[in-house]
């Protein structure tokens, strides 16, 4: 089996599986309890915080243990905006987010704040200069992702936050670092971001918000007044736990990663082909490629690789089942003849060499299928 859909979800690491078998077993009491088993859990369960918050390079920060990136995104947008709503009602972001911001946006519209799309250029990087002229002083929320989740375009953080500072001060910037993180650095400018540990090698259910320190939310979960009270509800301590081992792993082996270069192999083998084109330049992130094959559904494509026991995804898994057409290739003006036959490799630690040679074989042969048809 050769696995390149790391951007749907990862193979959890087997370091990471321990440390939630081993915390699970040891540190399974209510971190709440005062007893001295939840005095116990709620140790580790701060070591934790700690760890997260200064591998995401916001050591005074606030970290908010969520169940992923999606409800990380929710719990962003809507306590940032209700929590500034004294301040202004505009909303801004860019128009290749991920759903759970896309669709939290349109929410939040429904409670009377002015939600405002910044257009992305043809590489599907965000026009800065739209930004800049869209920026008002009763902006409050600016959303940016940092990787695109479909293309791999990577966002120029750390020039919007600068626009940001100058043109509206009061304004917090979120950004959405599930597919970037351990693959880049984490850019500055950011006051929070979300983050989801089954990307990085970790398990499915586990994620944070992390905000800097003095930025404050308004919860939207209730009950106990766990977390601060910013997120009720026992804390799963083990998920805790293995997130931030993920996290130290995903940090440890980012700058050993071959992903560039197989990234860049790739794309001069994908130039090989007239009915190919790779979608958002070559400037992406190093370990999410996508291209398009002119007159075909990508469904053809990710079947006859299926096949040979490779396995490739038609966009992000998030929308791949459904008919619609994709809003980042819209966004991107992607041609029409091109726009449904797009395939996504992204790539993960367990990934090697001879996969991507194994990859360009089985490929050149399901062209020369399609050209003969």
């Amino acid at each position: 089996m050769i696995y390149f859909d790391n951007s749907a979800t990862t193979q959890p690491d087997s370091e990471v599986i321990r440390t939630f078998s081993a915390a699970s077993a040891s540190f399974f009491a209510n971190p709440s309890s005062l007893h001295g088993l939840g005095i116990e859990a709620d140790r580790l369960l701060e070591r934790s915080r700690m760890q997260v918050a200064e591998l995401a390079g916001m050591r005074d920060g606030t970290v908010v243990f969520t169940s992923g990136g999606t409800e990380a995104n929710n719990q962003a947008l809507f306590g940032l905006a209700r929590a500034n709503a004294g301040h202004g009602k505009k909303i801004l972001m860019s128009s290749v987010e991920h759903p759970s911001v896309l669709n939290t946006a349109d929410r939040l519209r429904c409670e009377g704040f002015d939600v405002v799309t910044v257009a992305a250029g043809p590489d599907g990087v965000l026009d800065l200069s739209d930004l800049e002229e869209k920026l008002t002083a009763d902006t409050i929320v600016v959303s940016v992702m940092h990787v695109n989740n479909e293309t791999g375009a990577v966002q120029p953080l750390e020039q919007a936050g600068r626009l940001i500072r100058q043109a509206s001060p009061r304004a917090v910037f979120h950004s959405d670092i599930v597919q970037s993180f351990g693959k880049l650095p984490i850019p500055a400018g950011p006051d929070a971001i979300s983050l989801s540990a089954h990307k990085f090698h970790g398990l499915k259910g586990s994620g944070a918000l992390i905000l800097k320190k003095n930025i404050h939310i308004l919860p939207y979960l209730f009950g106990g007044g766990q977390q601060g009270g910013l997120r009720s509800g026992t804390v799963p301590v083990a998920h805790a736990a293995a997130l931030a081992k993920a996290m130290r792993l995903a940090h440890e082996s980012m700058d050993r990663t071959p992903y560039r270069e197989w990234r860049d192999e790739l794309i001069r083998f994908f130039g090989n082909f007239e009915k190919i084109r790779v979608i958002g330049g070559t400037d992406t992130a190093p370990h999410i490629l996508s291209v398009a094959v002119r007159g075909i559904r990508g469904e053809v494509a990710v079947n006859a690789l299926q096949e040979h026991g490779i396995y490739v995804s038609t966009s992000s898994a998030c929308s791949s089942r459904s008919r619609r057409e994709s809003h980042v290739l819209q966004a991107m003006k992607l041609r029409e003849d091109f726009r449904h036959g797009v395939i996504r490799l992204s790539f993960g630690r367990q990934n090697k060499l001879e996969e991507i040679t194994r990859f360009k074989e089985v490929f050149a042969g399901f062209m020369e299928t399609i050209e003969r048809v």
